[in-house]
């Protein structure tokens, strides 16, 4: 055991290439086939300590899980479960997180399941809590984890930052978002974010996407620090940290603004792969450098022009969809997309809710929509869908109601040319003193009436945490905007939270308020 053991442990410090060379001449080295002769034949005398790290070993060093040896060792595991303590039941609950699952393992994880449940109350050491959330895994029934939930609890109050880094990683394995873990977590981890390793950053990120986990506090924490060193890192770490934040729909603006100077000054490492990512990124963030933003369009078009030869129909599209979404055209694309769509080279089926149809028809409208030689019409066509307003709408509906008196002074469920559809529409006076009804304005258009729409939008539409839209909803206020509306956006799940009497003010200040109409026609962002 012990000399197994030392050999996993001089295995661990060695790289990848140097651990195969190693263990092709330690497997075909005489005195190992002995050693494991010798381990298969006293497997049933050893002591559990040892039984539990010959295991351990092995398995980590390589030797096949079918072998007769690492079988054997498995079974007798089982026959001796009630005899290991604590420890050995946390190497063990180790030892199974790296073995496939055959008829012996899932025997052994279902008996060691067993034993934890009866021994849970006695478990206090956070490391081997650790271990059994890892082993069990999202399969564990939810009483089990919650009563793990309460075990690490219990003994929070000696969390160290090593064990806060772990537990996030052993709550993934378990597919289980617990606040009262994650919260104190969290907290050690921005205490000590200087000492996160860069890889474990992004990790951090893509487990609280995992967990759905969303704190805004700890995210910042994370961003800054990575701002604060940037200049530490690649270019290419950057880029990769910065999509993880963008799968949370954090906005962090000041490296997103960092990144972009970056490229500018050396494009070079944009290949395809991080070009698209970077033009995912900044769309659905719906991000703009605050300097050089010409400059910044320019050279991730310069990228995407060098890329043509080798890029696919759909990279093709999401590049362009990208770029559109952030109100810039990349003509040479544009031009091979559409003729890749005049050959019927992008479309994967005929349904229009097909996410390749849904990006043609984005890019076909910002040509038209976006375009400088795009004029206001004096008229927009428009068709109410229905009466009814779906049951989150009901409260803005009864507000509206109560504030202009009657139903008559707005329109609910408007479709719109190009797709677009409002939740409400209002129409006032150019003094923007009085509402008016809609039938009246409807009889006698006038170039002079203000038209409102109120987009109730759901909380994903916006960047975490702020009332910055993301790409898509930034890009329809956008579209409305050029049609002759002022866009007023409005987060649902915070205006259903209002009492009644706070939602109608609330809705009043919107219709009345001068920053109402102060939308430029032609801007792009709500940059913060």
């Amino acid at each position: 055991t012990n000399a197994l053991t030392m050999a996993w442990r001089l295995f661990k410090n060695l790289s990848e290439e140097q651990q195969r060379y190693e263990k092709q001449l330690v497997f075909e080295h005489p005195a190992f086939a002995k050693l494991c002769q010798q381990l298969l034949r006293g497997a049933r005398r050893m002591t559990r300590g040892d039984l539990v790290f010959s295991l351990h070993a092995l398995v980590h060093l390589g030797v096949p899980q079918n072998t007769l040896l690492v079988q054997t060792l498995v079974r007798v595991c089982q026959e001796k479960l009630n005899q290991l303590d604590n420890r050995c039941i946390s190497v063990l609950a180790t030892t199974l997180v790296g073995m496939e699952k055959d008829k012996n393992v899932s025997a052994l994880q279902a008996g060691l399941q067993l034993l934890v449940e009866q021994r849970i109350s006695s478990i206090r050491d956070i490391f081997v809590l650790q271990n059994l959330m890892k082993c069990l895994g999202k399969d564990a029934p939810l009483f089990l984890k919650k009563k793990l939930e309460m075990a690490v609890v219990r003994e929070i109050d000696g969390l160290t930052f090593p064990n806060a880094l772990r537990m996030f990683l052993a709550l993934a394995a378990m597919n289980y978002c617990s606040l009262p873990i994650l919260n104190p977590c969290s907290k050690k981890i921005q205490e000590n974010v200087h000492d996160v390793p860069f890889r474990q950053l992004i990790l951090i990120l893509e487990v609280c996407h995992t967990l759905l986990y969303r704190n805004v506090k700890l995210f910042s924490a994370l961003a800054d620090y990575v701002n604060s060193t940037a200049y530490l890192w690649d270019k290419r770490q950057i880029i990769l940290f910065l999509s993880a934040c963008e799968t949370l729909g954090f906005q962090p603006t000041e490296l997103l603004d960092f990144f972009a100077e970056k490229v500018t000054e050396d494009p070079d490492f944009l290949n395809l792969k991080y070009l698209l990512i970077a033009l995912r990124v900044y769309s659905r963030l719906n991000h703009v450098p605050r300097v050089q933003k010409d400059l910044f369009f320019e050279t991730l078009h310069s990228c995407l022009n060098k890329c043509l030869p080798q890029i696919s129909n759909t990279e093709l599209l999401k590049a362009v969809y990208a770029l559109g979404i952030l109100g810039y055209l990349p003509h040479r694309a544009l031009d091979e997309l559409l003729q890749k769509d005049s050959k019927d080279e992008l479309l994967l089926s005929d349904d229009p809710k097909e996410q390749n149809a849904v990006m043609l028809h984005s890019v076909k409208t910002c040509m038209e929509l976006d375009s400088p030689s795009f004029t206001k019409p004096a008229f927009v066509l428009t068709e109410n869908l229905s009466s009814l307003v779906s049951l989150n709408l009901r409260k803005a509906q009864e507000a509206l109601v109560e504030l202009l008196g009657d139903e008559n002074m707005f329109r609910q469920n408007v479709q719109l040319p190009y797709g677009y559809h409002i939740d409400f529409e209002i129409r006032m006076d150019s003094d923007r003193k009085k509402v008016l009804p809609i039938a009246a304005t409807d009889d006698h258009p006038d170039s002079h009436v203000q038209r409102l729409a109120f987009l109730f939008a759901p909380m994903s539409a916006f960047c975490l945490g702020t009332t910055h839209p993301q790409g898509k909803l930034a890009m329809k206020k956008r579209h409305l905007s050029k049609l002759g509306y002022h866009v007023i956006l409005i987060q649902n799940k915070k205006f259903q939270e209002m009492r009644n009497e706070d939602a109608v003010e609330f809705l009043k200040r919107k219709i009345y308020s001068e920053d109402a109409f102060s939308f430029p026609e032609a801007t792009l962002q709500d940059n913060n």
